[in-house]
């Protein structure tokens, strides 16, 4: 019976107190409130945006797909970001765990002699077993408020690996129409080195048939020169290229499988952008930014209640004696309780709340410049959308007449129609449209990446 009574102050005292306390003070978190725009595009609004499609059905090329794919798995900033996920998830289940008792189970021996002085030893042996719980009691909400920060922290890093996996996404797609794109471009230069050797030919016999001035031949020369530096100055722009598309997979430097630059690219007359109150529901880097105040207003009732008294319960049962022999004949037992109240510590712990407080006004104001600069950037891609097309057909046009017009020139030249400054005039004005129009194929799909990864497309 007396065991009982034992067990029973153990057990009872502990959660009787949890239920006389068990408040939570300090102020609850609400989101920083944010005036938004109406709209993020007048043009074409829906409640379904581009960003909630997945990344596969937006990058159709089966290499591009493959590429993307292998940087996810092995991009070693992906995988930093997964281990801190493990990190948090451990560390949030410590300051959850701490909200229980702790339990343990305690075996000591001590075998000690003493003499003093009179010639012979005295035994003071100790043996003890003893069962073991310590409780801190949540009177104010100290422990809620850490677990509170741990959970925001720990659901900060799962935002923050997405909005990497947003930004790797984006980064391999757009490097690879780049490279694409140079590809293009040096087929472009090489073919027009070709040209340029057939002119310093037909200039050769012109000039050594007296149709032509020697200075026609000479410039002849220097433009096939100058056209040909333009052939190693691409070819080790694909080669850094290559090796940053490498490097986002995780690999070494190597040669990137690609296809061929598209003469077109599909492009909708109009593409929903969603609804500006989705945009920060789906773009991952506005959600950490949030978990991040949440984290550090839970940080400001951690350091109010760290200036509220303390009680921790502990309690203990088992047995002990001096010899091993009789150690389960002697029954033992301890309750004991601790109230710290702090009184004096110059000022350090009304310190410490107002740091905490700073630093939550802090993260408040980083959310707030991290929501602008997400409709900076949704803003500006859907700007840029809706002029690519524009751009793409206005140089289309100009790579036609400027072939038009090199043929004529062509042709003319032969017949001693117009000079030779004439030809290079047109030859140059066709290499610069290709070129152009090119690189407008490149910023179409290049738009297209931006768009999507403003909306937050791609975590998923």
């Amino acid at each position: 019976m007396k065991l009982k009574n034992q067990l029973y102050k153990i057990l009872v005292i502990p959660v009787a107190a949890l239920l006389m306390g068990g408040c939570k003070i300090g102020k609850q978190y609400t989101r920083p409130q944010i005036d938004l725009p109406s709209t993020l595009d007048s043009t074409s609004v829906d409640t379904v945006s581009i960003g909630d499609y997945p990344w596969e059905q937006l990058y159709t090329d089966t290499i591009l797909q493959q590429l993307i794919q292998k940087t996810l798995d092995n991009n070693k900033d992906m995988l930093i970001a997964a281990a801190k996920v493990k990190e948090l998830a451990a560390m949030k289940r410590i300051d959850y765990a701490n909200l229980f008792p702790q339990v343990g189970l305690k075996f000591y021996a001590e075998q000690e002699g003493e003499d003093h002085g009179g010639g012979h030893y005295k035994s003071d042996d100790q043996y003890d077993i003893k069962l073991g719980v310590t409780w801190e009691i949540d009177l104010w909400g100290n422990l809620r408020w850490a677990k509170d920060k741990s959970m925001a922290e720990f659901m900060g890093s799962i935002e923050n690996q997405r909005a990497l996996k947003m930004s790797l996404v984006a980064q391999v797609a757009q490097s690879y129409f780049e490279l694409v794109a140079l590809d293009n471009e040096l087929s472009i230069v090489k073919k027009t080195v070709d040209a340029r050797r057939e002119s310093l030919h037909l200039a050769r016999i012109r000039y050594e048939g007296g149709l032509t001035s020697e200075t026609a031949f000479r410039q002849a020369q220097v433009e096939l020169a100058r056209t040909a530096t333009l052939v190693p100055d691409l070819e080790k722009k694909i080669t850094l290229k290559q090796n940053e598309i490498a490097f986002l997979a995780g690999e070494y430097p190597h040669d990137i499988k690609r296809t061929v630059l598209p003469e077109d690219v599909i492009h909708a007359a109009s593409l929903p952008v969603g609804l500006p109150s989705s945009l920060l529901e789906r773009r991952p880097d506005v959600r950490q930014a949030e978990q991040a105040v949440i984290a550090a207003n839970a940080a400001v009732g951690i350091a109010y209640t760290n200036t509220f008294p303390k009680l921790t319960l502990t309690a203990s049962h088992g047995s002990e004696n001096d010899e091993l022999s009789h150690l389960f004949k002697s029954p033992h037992y301890l309750l004991a309780g601790t109230i710290l109240q702090p009184i004096f510590a110059m000022g350090k712990n009304r310190a410490m709340l107002k740091a905490k407080k700073a630093a939550c006004e802090q993260a408040a104001y980083a959310y707030e410049k991290v929501v602008l600069n997400a409709f900076k950037d949704a803003y500006n891609a859907i700007a840029e959308y809706n002029k690519v097309k524009e751009i793409y057909e206005t140089r289309l046009r100009l790579e036609q007449s400027s072939k038009i017009t090199l043929d004529l020139a062509q042709l003319q030249y032969i017949n001693g129609v117009i000079g030779y400054m004439d030809l290079l005039d047109a030859q140059r004005g066709y290499l610069d449209a290709q070129i152009g129009l090119s690189n407008a194929v490149r910023d179409k799909q290049i738009t297209m990446v931006n768009l999507y990864k403003a909306l937050g497309g791609g975590w998923q």
